[in-house]
């Protein structure tokens, strides 16, 4: 990791860069692969999946015989610890369930919310170096509490043609209706414009690389929703000496090892605390089977020393993470004070492992500095707030006039009309 010592506020811009494409690099071909599946259907589907996933497939769609040879593979241990979480993650979320809000704003006059489940969602789980069954949880569990209708899963096949057992085990755990041997640009395509197997959605969750962020971004085009510009993932950590150098760079490394492409960025108000966190780096990554992943995300990574807790608070909520750790001596004042992150892990026993895991939060969250605008994956994601309103004789004749006077200042004729020949027939 690269040091960076009381850096001044505007050369933070360039310091806090991902290491990222940007979109006009990847534009060109998310929107050939989109045009392609738009006019070619599944036929673009298979040969893209075989050009990128190296796979010739008979059929795309997950048979009951396949989900079942795969749970029959997963370990008691692991299905435990999948129900664990999966129990968490449940009680998280079954929480966030809002009641139906109703007032009368004036006599005659009642309006209401209530919350409809999105019918039809897709959620895409990556699988190019690790196999997240993890994401299933978090997003097919929410689903399923929400009430969707259809929850169609796409990730990628290896090269057998295969979904790790895992990802089915856990997909036919949380309700997923339909799954996909399907992954990349070419799945958010065929979600957002359905084919004869692929069927269409009105909403996409999920995580990927760079490509799938783009293609998210494209289907927005499209008509179709997304939850948030989820890219490649990142972690800043503010620590002081109050903190346990071996516990920052662990976590440190569990975001680094996701891939090459990610970023971890450690701040400080101790030196010391930096060049400890270095030396257990060192010691730490030698130990990971994905240690040449994790060593190249360090590489784009940064330690940065800052006078005081106010500058590194200044200097977080302007990069805005995605994973923020604190572990520092005066944590409410981080607590207290963030205002663009997209999950918050307060303390030395709170990794952020736990929250990619089973502690009950989602972990699909806005990366790249979107934590500033978007919200990471939650129960209303899945939901829809329709207002309703009745409104009786009574309560037309309190509004009325305000809403000729309105509609006549705007020049909408019609709009006095409607409520102007209601007026009369109640006088």
């Amino acid at each position: 990791m690269k040091t960076i010592i009381n850096p001044e506020k505007a050369t933070w811009s360039n310091i806090l860069q991902r290491p990222t494409q940007t979109v006009n690099d990847i534009e060109t071909t998310v929107t050939q692969i989109f045009e392609d599946v738009q006019r070619n259907g599944d036929q673009a589907i298979a040969k893209y999946t075989q050009l990128f996933d190296g796979v010739e497939l008979a059929s795309n769609t997950v048979t009951i015989e396949e989900v079942e040879a795969a749970s029959a593979k997963i370990s008691t241990e692991l299905k435990q610890a999948i129900q664990q979480a999966k129990t968490n993650i449940e009680t998280f979320h079954s929480a966030q369930k809002t009641k139906k809000v109703s007032v009368q704003t004036v006599a005659g006059v009642n309006c209401w919310q209530e919350k409809r489940a999105i019918q039809k969602v897709g959620i895409y789980i990556p699988a190019g170096t690790a196999p997240l069954f993890s994401t299933v949880l978090m997003l097919a569990v929410p689903a399923q509490i929400a009430g969707c209708k259809e929850i169609v899963l796409c990730s990628p096949p290896n090269k057998d043609g295969k979904i790790a057992n895992e990802i089915l085990y856990t997909a036919q755990l949380c309700g997923v209706t339909k799954i996909i041997k399907v992954g990349g640009i070419q799945a958010i395509a065929g979600l957002t414009f359905g084919t004869a197997s692929i069927p269409q959605v009105y909403k996409i969750f999920g995580p990927g690389n760079q490509f799938v962020t783009v293609a998210k971004q494209l289907a927005t085009k499209y008509g179709v929703a997304i939850d948030m510009p989820a890219g490649p993932s990142e972690l800043l950590v503010v620590a002081d000496d109050t903190a346990k150098a071996s516990y920052v760079a662990s976590d440190l490394l569990s975001q680094a090892e996701h891939g090459t492409d990610s970023q971890v960025i450690l701040v400080s108000t101790s030196q010391n605390l930096i060049n400890a966190v270095a030396e257990e780096i060192e010691v730490q990554i030698k130990a990971l089977p994905r240690q040449d992943i994790a060593k190249q995300a360090i590489e784009n990574s940064k330690s940065i020393l800052v006078k005081t807790d106010a500058i590194a608070l200044d200097l977080i909520n302007q990069y805005g993470p995605e994973h923020f750790i604190v572990c520092t001596s005066d944590n409410d004042f981080y607590v207290n004070g963030i205002e663009n992150a997209g999950s918050v892990f307060i303390g030395n026993y709170t990794p952020e492992s736990a929250g990619d895991y089973a502690s009950g939060t989602n972990h699909t969250l806005p990366t790249n500095g979107f934590s500033k605008a978007y919200s990471g994956v939650n129960l209303d994601s899945f939901t829809k707030a329709i207002t309703f309103q009745e409104i009786t004789k009574e309560g037309i004749q309190n509004i009325g006039k305000t809403i000729e006077l309105m509609a006549e200042a705007e020049g909408l004729q019609a709009h006095k009309n409607a409520v102007s020949i209601r007026l009369k027939d109640l006088k």
